[in-house]
């Protein structure tokens, strides 16, 4: 880690994602070698756990959809490399799945810790389910946290990465449960004569369009 001295509390959206080097199931890594390209950057508790397993599985499976969308998938726990390693092997051996993404080592926490996946005071070394949502410049644009017993939805990390890719090409908001080609909604008016001018139209602070963008990835 560049600066272990980093705030332990989570990264707000919009901040630029710390950088740092490790070592991974992949050989070494740098979080910035990554710039250009969308980051998936995922904890896990730990390894050879039941939930962590099936997630692991899921993910793998859909690896080319994230590839489609550009988007490299990273993940780290404080087990060791070894451990890691070991694991794979298992979930190979065990369900038939080759996990094509790094697994970074975070023994010492630094990484976690500068993250805020684990608190500065922690007594339990394991990290939260959090996930990191990072644009090709580097910045946190969207996180998910949830606790150890629950496992993520892959099918709605894939939405939230299309979805930020979506907004950055036009202007544009996406709407609840928003998947690719589904209507878009317009950005609220953001001035009186803005908003008095659209009142005999459509309702003003909820116009929906239909989405002709079918791009993939920037």
């Amino acid at each position: 880690m560049d600066d272990p001295g980093l705030s332990p509390r989570p990264l707000r959206i919009g901040e630029v994602a710390p950088d740092f080097q490790a070592r991974t199931t992949m050989g070494e890594l740098r979080l910035s070698d990554y710039r250009g390209r969308w980051v998936l950057l995922f904890s896990h508790p730990g390894d050879f756990t039941p939930v962590c397993t099936s997630e692991f599985v899921a993910l793998s499976r859909a690896a080319d959809r994230f590839e489609a969308l550009n988007c490299a998938l990273v993940a780290i726990s404080v087990d060791s490399l070894y451990a890691h390693l070991g694991w794979i092997r298992a979930i190979r051996d065990h369900f038939g799945v080759t996990v094509g993404f790094p697994i970074v080592e975070d023994p010492s926490m630094v990484i976690g810790r500068a993250y805020g996946m684990i608190a500065a005071d922690a007594t339990d070394a394991a990290t939260l389910r959090a996930t990191f949502f990072i644009d090709p410049d580097g910045v946190v644009r969207a996180r998910i946290c949830y606790p150890a017993t629950v496992g993520r939805s892959v099918e709605e990390l894939l939405r939230v990465v299309a979805a930020l890719q979506r907004v950055d090409r036009d202007n544009v908001v996406t709407p609840e449960g928003w998947r690719p080609g589904d209507d878009v909604l317009l950005p609220p008016c953001q001035d009186q004569a803005s908003a008095l001018d659209a009142a005999d139209g459509p309702c003003w602070f909820h116009q929906t369009r239909a989405d002709s963008d079918g791009k993939a990835g920037r």
